[in-house]
């Protein structure tokens, strides 16, 4: 009998040990990153500034991830003020606790450390990394973030010989603080001073190549103001990619890349052996700025020389034919196997129209931005915990508008609801004379038309219903509309913005919260142990750290 209760003992535990075993390799890989924020001296535009580095790395350290993977980023704020880190593109499905804006996240207080837990979900594609509070972006901290298709997954073009990242943008001498100050003082930031390339100045970074060989570039607009144009002088460019979506492979001499958005071209090093300009000025704004790289033939013993070849500045009609031409790879899979065309958003209802116009006000006798009329300000407490933990006073369900009133502007802290699993239209109208540039957190959408003018419900009759990008920014042009498909796949509190910091600061952005009566984790992950709490939330309680077999999200 003693036998017996030994056999079946051991069955037991060996029976653990391949159960164990079995669900440590069935889940997800673990990606561990460790960063110190802190403050670093550079000389960007000829003068020293002071900017915020990652681990000594401006820009920050590289995020590189495959499909599904767990990311676990230890941040530890060593900065004198707090901080917060956003993931511009993620979709954090089912987890807006890690979205890293103040409408979902405490800030980090100095000399403390906070853990993000994020997962690239169901994500392929190019995106980057920022610090979100205040006017933080206008310093650095912001890096690229790269999501490579799993293994067997097909991708549409060969494996290129190496990957490179370009995080471009406008560029103020001016700290954070100083151009907060302004703002705050209810005035509109001058022009930026120039443009950066990986942090550089005119011919600061090079990029180096093999002749014959093709290489991937991954172009981001992190810059706080301003679109721009790319172009590499002599070499054509293969669109592939942007934001998560594969593209149909078209051609560009240049490509028009607007604030927060993000591309990958494929570029043949096939022109003679010596070094060309890659050039990035500004688009669609006065004065033009440009700024430049290097592209380096490893064989080359000729530099660059004479100016830099000029590109497009003022023109929309150009900007806005090339936009159209971005179009859906529709037989290539995305992040998982099945092509991408196989998911036709052109055959669904939409349920609700969302009409959405941008304007300037003053009010109290300052400049503000504005949604429908209403400029958003920040409660005392992140509006994720306040509607988690029902604190209420701190947002008003309905407090951002369907539509516009055209009446007086007004500041409050404006939340829009909206119900999970529905499919909706949003109009972006846009009546100022500068393009503006909007993204959507915890989603893709579908950017089904742009035009001039007025937008009607006659406009549907142009909407591409078959092959448009999914992506997470779209483009707005002056006096002009952008239409959006987008299914609410994703409960939680999700910041709708423009990408222009300074009218983000200054109020043209409002939340979305994307809600499930069903309160299921299967909907939405629980508050993780280690959230901060802030504000009104402050002394209450997350969830307990017990239990050795607990997961997040479990």
């Amino acid at each position: 009998m003693r036998d017996v209760k030994s056999v079946v003992c051991c069955l037991v535990v060996l029976l653990l040990v391949v159960l164990q075993q079995c669900c440590v390799n069935a889940e997800d890989p673990y990606r561990f990153y460790s960063w110190r924020i802190h403050y670093g001296f550079v000389y960007p535009l000829g003068v020293k500034q002071q900017v915020i580095m990652i681990n000594g790395q401006f820009p920050g350290p590289q995020i590189n991830a495959v499909t599904n993977d767990n990311l676990i980023i230890s941040v530890y704020n060593a900065l004198a003020e707090p901080f917060l880190v956003s993931w511009n593109g993620l979709q954090h499905r089912r987890n807006s606790w890690q979205d890293g804006v103040y409408g979902t996240n405490c800030p980090i207080p100095p000399r403390r450390n906070f853990t993000y837990m994020l997962q690239a979900k169901d994500q392929i594609g190019s995106f980057y990394y920022f610090p979100s509070l205040g006017m933080h972006k206008a310093s650095g901290g912001f890096g690229a973030i790269k999501i490579f298709s799993r293994y067997r997954i097909p991708v549409p073009f060969a494996q290129p010989a190496g990957d490179h990242t370009v995080l471009a943008g406008d560029w103020y001498k001016r700290s954070h603080r100083q151009l907060k100050m302004i703002l705050d003082a209810g005035h509109a930031l001058p022009a930026p001073d120039g443009i950066l390339i990986n942090g550089q100045g005119w011919n600061g970074y090079t990029f180096a190549v093999d002749q014959g060989k093709t290489y991937r570039f991954r172009i981001s607009n992190v810059g706080l103001t301003t679109s721009i144009n790319f172009r590499i002088q002599g070499h054509t460019m293969k669109l592939v990619e942007t934001e998560g979506s594969h593209t149909l492979q078209n051609s560009y001499g240049s490509l028009d890349v607007h604030l927060g958005q993000s591309y990958s071209v494929l570029v043949t090093a096939n022109q003679a052996p010596k070094d060309y300009y890659i050039v990035v000025s500004s688009r669609l704004a006065s004065p033009v700025r440009t700024t430049t790289a290097i592209l380096h033939y490893s064989n080359s013993r000729t530099q660059v020389w004479g100016p830099p070849p000029r590109g497009p500045t003022s023109q929309v009609y150009s900007s806005l034919a090339q936009a159209r031409s971005i179009r859906w790879n529709l037989t290539a899979s995305g992040p998982r196997p099945n092509p991408q065309g196989s998911y036709h958003y052109g055959l669904i209802k939409t349920q609700r129209t969302i009409m959405l116009v941008n304007s300037a006000p003053w009010i109290n006798g300052k400049q503000r931005y504005a949604i429908n009329s209403v400029s958003f300000v920040s409660g005392d407490t992140p509006l994720k915990l306040a509607d988690y933990f029902n604190i209420g006073g701190v947002f008003n369900l309905g407090s951002m508008p369907d539509r516009p009133s055209y009446g007086g502007a007004y500041l409050t802290t404006s939340v829009m609801a909206a119900d999970f699993r529905s499919f909706v239209e949003i109009i972006f109208q846009n009546w100022e004379d500068t393009v503006q540039s909007y993204h959507i957190d915890g989603h893709a959408f579908f950017v089904v038309g742009m035009d001039g003018g007025q937008w009607t419900p006659a406009s549907r009759s142009r909407y591409n219903l078959r092959d448009t990008v999914a992506r997470s920014t779209t483009q707005v042009y002056p006096k002009s509309w952008t239409a959006i498909y987008m299914a609410l796949d994703n409960v939680g509190m999700w910041n709708i913005r423009s990408e222009n910091w300074a009218r983000q600061y200054l109020g043209q952005q409002f939340y979305l919260r994307v809600y499930s009566p069903a309160h299921s984790w299967r909907d939405e992950y629980p508050i993780p142990k280690n959230a901060l709490l802030c504000g009104r939330a402050r002394g209450r309680h997350t969830r307990p750290f017990s239990g050795i077999l607990s997961r997040e999200g479990d």
